[in-house]
């Protein structure tokens, strides 16, 4: 089975909401939400824990725990409060428009590669994608064919990521995705296919989209 955590300690100081940015409201719900709902469909997932900002409610349904400095730090706090799963999804509360088909997805793809230690949700890139240095000089265009956007949900083989987790602080640190702490030891990850509507809310203008896509889920269901 599968234990699911949920990152949601961020400020959103870009949002510029003056609030956590898992409260800021997305069609009438907190941005947390969301994905709570999501991942309380998903029939493998027995718990979900979620990393908050020190003194938020925590949902109801759900385990709450105190999030850390910075992303890594959150999501060993929130490994610590959970059971003894042998997968662990990991997913940012700033994607609010994860469906459990997809968490389903990924959590299957991992269970099928038995050499995988995680299987990421992404996309391929498709802007052209340049290095630029210090000064704003073009440096190198890198060549797309094999480039990813990186999204969550993310599983892991849970002695994989608690493997990872052991870094050194000032590692953690640096790590923006969980999967690149299991790369950076030598573990294998694999890529499921994503959807773009699989997106980060960061800014204003994200909270907007995201209501417009809300808004056509809806009308395709009614």
């Amino acid at each position: 089975m599968t234990v699911a955590l949920i990152v949601a300690a961020g400020s959103g100081e870009r949002l510029g909401a003056g609030r956590p940015k898992a409260l800021v409201e997305l069609a009438g719900r907190p941005l947390l939400q969301w994905s709570i709902d999501a991942l309380q469909d998903v029939e493998s997932v027995t718990r979900i824990v979620v990393a908050l900002p020190p003194g938020t409610p925590v949902p109801a349904g759900v385990t709450g725990v105190d999030g850390g400095a910075v992303r890594s730090d959150s999501v060993r706090r929130a490994l610590a409060a959970a059971g003894e799963d042998d997968l662990v999804l990991v997913h940012d509360a700033a994607r609010p428009l994860v469906t459990a088909k997809l968490a389903a997805t990924v959590i299957d793809a991992l269970r099928s590669d038995h050499d995988a230690d995680a299987a990421i949700a992404a996309v391929p890139v498709t802007d052209t994608v340049k290095r630029v240095d210090g000064v704003g000089v073009v440096t190198e265009t890198l060549d797309r064919s094999g480039l990813w956007a990186v999204q969550t949900p993310q599983v892991f083989r849970r002695g994989a990521l608690e493997r990872a987790l052991r870094a050194p602080a000032e590692d953690l640190a640096l790590a923006t995705d969980d999967a690149w702490l299991i790369e950076r030891g030598g573990g294998r990850v694999i890529v499921v296919r994503a959807s773009d509507e699989n997106l980060k809310v960061t800014s204003p203008l994200d909270l907007q989209v995201a209501e417009l896509l809300l808004a056509g889920r809806r009308a395709g269901e009614a």
